[in-house]
């Protein structure tokens, strides 16, 4: 197919799935999407999500004390960035005032949009991290999973870190410093998923597909 064809059925298909279906309820799949509205959304979570019975979890190396990386100084822009992000986490429930002995400061890199992306300097917690244990699934053995699926949702999560809890004990490991001097502490963590489908149990596709997604 066609790159430019192709990239114009992928908008035409993102645009209907994410808008058009809710203003026309003579859409045949509008019950489905109306019923599921709160499964997509643009807007950032403003509470924390809720336990799913998962939480993340950090383990950390035998004989670690603490990650500590002092904050360095920003410029001004970046500085009110940042304090109106804890700001509205804090709003939100997604962090919390710390007094961890762990510290690992903040900075922000311009996107391709032009607004700024906050990244937590987690260099020295990655090092002292013991390594996930559980390896991702080989190419080939994904592929068959995937196969007789006839739905698939690739999703990169709104505020995607902030929507799996962290385990209690792990929370004054995530600390963080911001230039104001305060030190924050993350509630949740998380990222994108890959979600695919098929029909079961009398039910549709799209059924299953939205109730994965939920």
């Amino acid at each position: 197919m066609d790159v430019d064809v192709l990239e114009g059925f992928t908008k035409q298909r993102a645009t209907r799935l994410d808008s058009e279906i809710l203003k026309n309820p003579e859409d045949p799949v509008y019950p489905l999407v109306k019923e599921y509205s709160d499964v997509v959304s643009k807007h950032p979570p403003s509470q924390l999500p809720p336990d799913w019975g998962v939480r993340h979890e950090i383990y950390l190396v035998p004989g670690t004390k603490y990650c500590v990386t002092r904050q360095w100084p920003l410029p001004r822009e970046q500085c009110a960035v940042i304090s109106a992000f804890f700001a509205e986490k804090a709003k939100s429930g997604m962090v919390q005032e710390s007094k961890s002995p762990h510290s690992k400061p903040i900075f922000c890199v311009r996107k391709l949009n032009g607004k700024w992306r906050l990244v937590h300097a987690y260099n020295k917690l990655n090092n002292a991290m013991v390594p996930a244990q559980k390896p991702i699934p080989r190419k080939d053995v994904l592929l068959n999973n995937l196969s007789g699926c006839t739905l698939y949702s690739a999703l990169d999560l709104v505020d995607g870190y902030y929507q799996i809890l962290m385990r209690e004990i792990d929370i004054p490991v995530t600390a963080v410093s911001i230039p104001l001097g305060m030190l924050w502490e993350w509630l949740a963590y998380f990222d994108d998923i890959f979600v695919h489908s098929r029909a079961e149990d009398g039910q549709t596709a799209m059924e299953v597909h939205l109730k994965h997604l939920r």
